[in-house]
């Protein structure tokens, strides 16, 4: 076998490996998915058994459960896995294109306008569910727009990108403050548990904004998941891959934003999720082309889970943004401290 033969063999069997480390890893994602699904239509004030919950889910007439698994948790699930996913997704997209594990929605400030907009039509105008969706999702792309313009230009677009976003978030988030000093006590209590991220009292209605998104936005993101990993490589090498860098700059933001912002005016800003969810699935299907979907499904997991620890661990019931919150805060530190010792470098 010549040299040529030997390297050709080595990097198919290469990459043979990487794929299959990514369907594993994919496929136990999945499993612990649906065993956090199950959990969380099994649990709570009253315990249903599989065979219960299983006769809700096909349409039977379940005394008890019908009305408890039927209206109350199977929504709460169905939000919780699409919000992980949306926030999961965006927020690996974000840092995959802009090369920076900080560059998650959350941080660089656009579920903060998402946030500003949806407080605006929850406690001033109280609009409907599709209603405030819409307001949060042009907002938040405005938000993103204006992020993009005033930091593009020059070789660290990036870097300046993360730091205007984090300015532009403090200032939408004295935004809201003062929507909510201003608002009736009844709106506060609203507004409030909105923005820790909840998942409690999700109404079907307000789900449909959220199913859509997801549907539609996670196949174009998959769709342009090649030229997202051209433009881990550079713009100039991106370029001579063939890949239309404009272009796919665009989607990929306009589809990302739009993602994080339908997932924000459903369940709230979940802190972390966006941020987290990418390095976790990073580490666990290895290196190679982006990890999406992957991303995805931990995002799914991580909401499900710390929903199940804030509704069962502690003697009192917290949202389950709450817990993503103390979960990403010490891994937002480790990332500015590493960085802070690598000269600013991811």
């Amino acid at each position: 076998m010549t040299a040529l033969e030997t390297s050709v063999a080595t990097i198919r069997a290469g990459r043979i490996r990487r794929a299959r480390r990514r369907t594993i890893a994919s496929l136990v994602l999945a499993v612990l998915l649906v065993v956090l699904a199950a959990a969380m239509l099994m649990l709570g004030n009253t315990f249903y058994t599989p065979a219960q919950v299983w006769g809700v889910i096909i349409g039977q007439d379940v005394p008890g459960a019908s009305f408890t698994v039927g209206t109350l948790r199977i929504p709460r699930l169905i939000a919780g896995i699409l919000a992980g996913i949306a926030f999961g997704v965006a927020g690996s997209t974000f840092q995959t294109m802009l090369r920076n594990p900080l560059a998650s929605p959350d941080v660089i400030g656009i579920t903060s306008g998402a946030s500003a907009a949806a407080v605006l039509a929850l406690v001033v105008l109280h609009w409907s569910a599709g209603a405030t969706t819409a307001l949060a999702l042009g907002v938040g792309i405005a938000t993103a727009v204006v992020i993009y313009l005033a930091a593009r230009g020059g070789e660290s677009t990036g870097g300046r990108l993360i730091l205007i976003g984090i300015g532009i978030g403090a200032m939408l988030d004295a935004v809201v403050q003062f929507l909510v000093q201003r608002a009736s006590e009844w709106d506060v209590a609203v507004a409030m548990r909105w923005l820790t991220g909840s998942l409690n009292g999700v109404q079907p209605d307000r789900l449909w904004p959220l199913v859509a998104g997801v549907v539609v936005l996670v196949p174009v993101i998959l769709a342009v998941s090649r030229g997202l990993r051209a433009l881990e490589l550079g713009d100039a090498s991106a370029t001579a891959l063939g890949v239309s860098v404009s272009a796919t700059r665009v989607i990929l933001i306009v589809a990302a934003v739009a993602l994080a912002c339908v997932a924000t005016a459903t369940t709230g800003p979940i802190a972390f999720v966006a941020l987290l969810s990418g390095p976790i699935a990073t580490r666990v299907v290895g290196p190679g082309a982006p990890a999406l979907l992957s991303a995805g499904l931990v995002g799914a997991c991580l909401v499900l889970g710390a929903d199940l620890i804030g509704q069962f661990a502690f003697d009192t019931a917290f949202p389950v943004g709450v817990i993503t919150g103390i979960i990403g805060a010490p891994y937002l530190l480790f990332l500015l401290i590493r960085m802070s010792r690598n000269g600013g470098s991811s």
